[in-house]
This record gives structure tokens, C-alpha cells and sequence, in this order.
């Protein structure tokens, strides 16, 4: 890998989760890392086919073709800063961990993501609950001679 700054991404032990980011995407980053990224410490994660830093306009025109080549449609880059966050705020991530993830000094941001996983959480349980409901018989429909769990105790 040509980075030193993400060599941590090459280091045993520790599961891949502890390393910052997810075990899946470890090859694409280090894939990526080895084709356009600046070798140092503190080398650039993008540069142009030139050494220099892309310009913005240059940027979104390939991230446009790129999206477009794999079929998805209005995806703009930074969306996938707020479905990283979103993600790590449903693995139950605390406050603090989601703002140190996300560079932030404040908790304001961290609550965003933490009330949409909140929210999203209603919703699953809603639907467990559904799922159980859907399943439960009806008193009707329940065996009459047939008592607790096993039908030979009590309750």
C-alpha cells in the first residue's frame, strides 16, 4: 500500500471493523489506494491523471459518469458521507463515537443520524410486532385440551 496513513488498514490483530471501516470494503480501499491516491502520510485520496488535486467541476463530472456506468442515479458524493453515518448510527454507535467518526467537535450532527436510526428502529419493531401479530392465533383458533407450552404443563 502506498499510504502510510492507512496502513492500519494492513495491521493484525483486531477484526477489520476496528481498523475503521467494514471488512467488505478493505479491498476497494486498498485498491483505490494503490491506482490514484498520493503515497505519504499526508498524501491527497484523490488526484487528477496530472498529480494535481482535481477541480471540483472535473470531479463531479467523472463522479457522474462513474454513477452513471454502475446504473445509479443521483447520487451525489457527499451522500455517501450521510449513508456512512447513517450506518454506523444503527450499529448503536454512542454519540461521542459517531462524532469522532464524522470529525465533528459538536453533538449536533451525531443526533441527526442517531434520531433517523431511532426512527428507523420504530419501524422494524412495528413491523416485527406485525409479524408476530399475523402469527399469534386467535383464541377461537387455539387448541382448547391444550395447556402451557408443550401441552403437559400448566402454563
Amino acid at each position: 500500500m502506498n499510504s502510510d496513513r492507512f496502513a492500519h488498514l494492513n495491521q493484525r490483530p483486531g477484526r477489520p471493523e476496528e481498523r475503521g471501516g467494514p471488512s467488505g470494503s478493505l479491498w476497494t480501499i486498498r485498491d483505490h489506494l494503490e491506482r490514484y491516491a498520493e503515497p505519504g502520510a499526508d498524501g491527497r485520496v484523490f488526484i487528477g491523471a496530472k498529480g494535481a488535486t482535481p477541480r471540483r467541476n472535473h470531479f463531479n463530472r467523472l463522479w457522474r459518469k462513474a454513477s452513471a456506468d454502475a446504473g445509479i442515479k443521483n447520487l451525489h458524493f457527499h451522500d455517501l458521507r450521510h449513508t456512512g453515518n447513517t450506518l454506523a448510527a444503527s450499529t448503536g454507535a454512542s454519540t461521542r463515537e459517531l462524532m469522532s467518526r464524522m470529525g465533528h467537535s459538536t453533538a449536533r450532527a451525531a443526533l441527526i443520524y442517531q434520531h433517523a436510526s431511532a426512527e428507523r428502529d420504530r419501524l422494524i419493531a412495528d413491523a416485527l410486532s406485525a409479524l408476530v401479530d399475523k402469527g399469534r392465533k386467535t383464541k377461537k383458533e387455539q387448541d382448547p385440551k391444550r395447556k402451557g407450552h408443550a401441552g403437559d404443563t400448566t402454563d
